[in-house]
């Protein structure tokens, strides 16, 4: 065990605990409200309330209206549905489709598989700290580009996306193209406008911000064309069938509203923590830090990045070695995305970004939440220090 003798959770991005006010809420409704909404007898009625107000709690926060909000299992569903369904109902228009070259595997695989149906995709490049390029995406955009999608922030170094930017430039390129954003990392820890950004369709899950897992919801503005990819009951006006899944939905709601409540400070929070923790270890021989710039005078400039997410390489050292010499000491990372992690590939982002062999090899990614405090990642560091120490004496510098 660690010096603080306590679980050090540092995996945030892989899936989040679930905030103790959640718990309670999605407690309760499983083991007492626990009416099918569709029903109508007040048992389903009471359950019904609940889907309303955990609508009403998302619109508010994403200053929408109610009617676009559609309840999933989580970010993988709604990226499947906003991809597959905007292209096959928008398809006589064209089959063109742009993404970016480090998108979640719920986006890539989906490509894929659009691929397989006649559609053509276009992958947007990425500079050194994981950035898409605006005029390579100009370039891109065609009279039959019936879609671009392009995550928020990256889940595994933690990018930034020009989201608006991007919005306002397909927009006005080609008012017909839909606009797909993957905002599971995003939700919750940066500003999230969907009017503003000229979004059409935005992924959300709760499992990343201490919600349940199992559940998730996709933004879908109105006179969005969307066709269904599942079909059953009508529920959620056909686009999403199947009984609704009450606790999960409630409680995505409460965690929505409770992770927003005082973004700006818990992001002023975050982003003073991860400034500490990459000055720190970048002090650490054979240690290097990617997707963040620095400036002038060294300083790594952290708010032009998410605030919650910090990538490393430790040189010379398989991140395998690594996560296990820290979970001996209670301590939990990732080499990456942990949905990746079931291909055993190597890391597209990393890889895009122009990362050598033996970076992509070492590879560590922290990701933190509210809970995480200072002295969690100064022992972090020092364990790192000590695995380097025992393991590094056995590879060349």
């Amino acid at each position: 065990m660690n010096s603080l003798n306590k679980e050090i959770y540092l995996d945030n991005s892989a899936t989040t605990r679930v905030h103790p006010k959640v718990v309670t809420l999605v407690s309760q409704i499983m083991s007492e409200d626990y009416g099918n909404p569709s029903s109508m007898h007040n048992k389903g009625v009471e359950a019904e309330r609940y889907v309303i107000n955990a609508t009403k709690q998302i619109a508010k926060i994403l200053k929408a209206s109610e009617k676009d909000i559609l309840f999933t299992s989580g970010g993988t569903e709604s990226d499947n549905l906003a991809l597959i369904g905007g292209a096959r109902a928008n398809q006589r228009a064209g089959k063109h489709i742009i993404t970016t070259a480090i998108e979640h595997p719920a986006i890539l695989n989906t490509c894929k598989y659009l691929e397989e149906e006649g559609f053509e995709i276009s992958y947007l490049h990425v500079d050194e700290y994981g950035v898409i390029d605006l005029d390579e995406l100009k370039s891109l955009i065609r009279p039959d580009t019936i879609l671009v999608s392009i995550m928020y922030v990256n889940n595994e170094v933690g990018s930034v996306q020009p989201i608006q930017e991007a919005g306002a430039l397909i927009k006005n390129l080609n008012k017909n193209t839909l606009f797909h954003v993957d905002a599971v990392q995003g939700f919750g820890k940066c500003e999230i406008y969907p009017g503003k950004m000229n979004v059409d369709l935005m992924s959300v899950s709760g499992h990343k911000i201490h919600g349940p897992k199992g559940i998730g919801f996709l933004f879908v503005k109105t006179g969005t064309k969307l066709k269904p990819i599942s079909f059953g009951g009508g529920q959620q006006g056909g686009l999403r069938n199947g009984t609704l899944n009450v606790p999960g939905i409630a409680g995505i709601g409460l965690a929505s509203e409770l992770i927003t409540k005082d973004l700006d400070e818990e992001r002023e929070k975050l982003f003073s923590l991860k400034s500490f923790f990459l000055q720190e270890i970048e002090k650490i021989d054979r240690v290097s830090v990617n997707g963040v710039k620095k400036d002038e005078t060294g300083a790594f400039l952290v708010k032009e990045t998410a605030p919650h997410i910090m990538n490393i390489s430790v040189k010379g050292l398989r991140s395998e070695v690594m996560l296990h010499a820290l979970e001996e000491e209670g301590i939990f990372i990732s080499a990456g995305s942990a949905c990746a992690s079931h291909s055993k590939k190597t890391s597209s982002t990393l890889k895009s970004m122009g990362k050598s062999a033996e970076a992509m090899d070492g590879a560590l990614r922290i990701s933190m939440s509210q809970f995480t405090e200072k002295e969690d990642l100064v022992t972090l560091i020092d364990a790192i220090k000590r695995a380097i120490e025992v393991y590094g004496r056995f590879v060349r510098k």
